[in-house]
């Protein structure tokens, strides 16, 4: 019985796919092992989304070589499709997998497991299995299991949006959907395991409906389908774009049982030039409508936002306006990225080359906003009563979980807690950034 290891790096679709690939090497009776468990074959899922996530690639692979020299070495994902004769090259790659080939892993590997084999040199040689991406027209289910307490339940990918800094149109393909019948399949097994929290993800999750390049269903409607789902707590929407995330969507979250107060919105950039570079297709005044909206109806909701540094042309005036538009705004957290050139993009061909270090500076800046805006998110709920998912993780004798509008909450270990919905009072913030809270005898009830 051959032992299998895995590894992701990358987004929530990410872990979504690989959890899913897993589950089916376990159905063929392969053995899911630890990284480190001496295991014959390694799999690799990977991002592109920066040239940091390229260099994790190649370190994984090194990692896995020195744990097992004769173990198999699989790469799938993003970088994958972008760059397959790339990683064919890298010492210990036995064989790399395209978009649309990576959910045909297992048959491959099944008819073809022994490595290549150079009869000069004697080194192994990396089989590449690829198409174009214009081929990946399938769309393939998946969702994660037993990796977290929480659920990522993948419900498109691809996209069709034209985002000058982007490689995933070039990784992943156009725009497709599941069904709704089939989501709420998965959503029912997902409960079926004991699974409280389903977080809904794709590469454009907001862009959800279309199947065979026609547009078939409305995301608000999948949204409403899955409230019905019984046995299901919390429903978490992992990033939607500003252009769609609709005032229906946002007022039915205020109405639902399920689908808790926390919305994680890209901006990219606050300046109104460089949105425009970028081709986002909003402005600055829908965003702000956007998050005044949410506020209006659900005071508590968190806002967390995505924005990139260092686009090229962002001149030191530029880089204040994102400052102080995000200042100004009623949000929670901000997930930064200094801008990474990705081969193949518009953007690489732009003037205006923000040096790196400055880019560094500037990240070093809207990070330090980050914490503060965190901060002032969490002040403002001390001594409030939340409900909280509790997670199989100890630091310090501490369990961790988050309310439903995402406050990361730490209480003293108690293992029966675990994947459990608690309704605590919050206390104070700790050294660590946690919100420390008391636990409080009541059912749990959304608030």
């Amino acid at each position: 019985m051959k032992k299998v290891a895995f590894y992701t790096l990358g987004c929530k679709l990410n872990f979504s796919e690989t959890s899913t690939i897993a589950r089916n090497f376990e159905e063929r009776g392969y053995t899911k092992v630890n990284f480190e468990a001496n295991p014959d074959i390694f799999i690799i899922n990977t991002c592109s989304v920066t040239d940091n996530a390229d260099k994790k690639c190649r370190k994984v692979v090194q990692e896995a070589m020195k744990i097992n020299p004769r173990g198999y070495v699989a790469i799938l994902g993003c970088f994958a499709q972008l760059k397959p004769t790339e990683i064919a090259t890298i010492p210990g790659v036995d064989a790399v997998f395209g978009a649309k080939e990576k959910f045909r892993l297992l048959d491959i590997l099944d008819e073809n497991f022994q490595p290549k084999i150079d009869p000069f040199t004697q080194e192994k040689l990396a089989q590449v299995y690829y198409s174009d991406i214009e081929d990946a027209l399938e769309y393939h289910n998946a969702y994660s299991l037993n990796d977290r307490t929480r659920t990522f339940l993948k419900i498109q990918d691809g996209c069709d949006y034209p985002c000058t800094y982007c490689t995933i149109p070039m990784a992943r393909g156009a725009s497709r959907s599941d069904t709704i019948k089939n989501i709420i399949k998965s959503a029912n097994e997902i409960v079926a395991a004991g699974v409280k929290e389903i977080v809904l993800t794709g590469v454009n999750t907001g862009d959800f409906g279309i199947r065979n390049g026609k547009r078939e269903d409305k995301f608000v409607d999948l949204v409403k389908a899955l409230d019905q789902v019984e046995g299901l707590e919390r429903i978490r929407i992992s990033s939607i774009e500003p252009n769609l995330l609709t005032d229906e969507l946002i007022e039915f979250t205020k109405a639902s049982k399920k689908f808790v107060p926390h919305f994680h919105i890209p901006l990219q950039s606050g300046s109104a030039e460089i949105l425009k570079l970028m081709k986002r297709r909003y402005k600055r005044d829908l965003y702000s409508d956007r998050v005044e909206k949410i506020k209006s109806l659900m005071p508590h909701c968190s806002i967390g936002v995505d924005v990139i540094v260092g686009f090229p042309g962002e001149t030191e005036e530029l880089f204040l306006e994102t400052y102080n538009f995000l200042n100004e705004l009623p949000i929670s957290y901000l997930h930064v990225f200094p801008y990474s050139e990705r081969p193949n993009t518009e953007a690489v061909e732009m003037p205006g080359t923000v040096p790196v270090k400055e880019r560094s500076r500037r990240a070093k800046m809207l990070r330090i906003l980050s914490e503060k805006k965190k901060n002032q998110f969490y002040q403002q709920h001390i001594g409030a009563t939340h409900t909280v998912l509790f997670e199989d993780e100890v630091h310090d004798g501490h369990m961790l979980g988050f309310t439903e509008n995402y406050i990361r909450v730490a209480v003293k270990y108690d293992p029966v807690l675990v994947n459990e919905l608690k309704m605590v009072k919050l206390k104070a913030i700790n050294d660590a950034g946690q919100m420390e809270a008391i636990e409080l005898p009541t059912v749990y009830e959304k608030h």
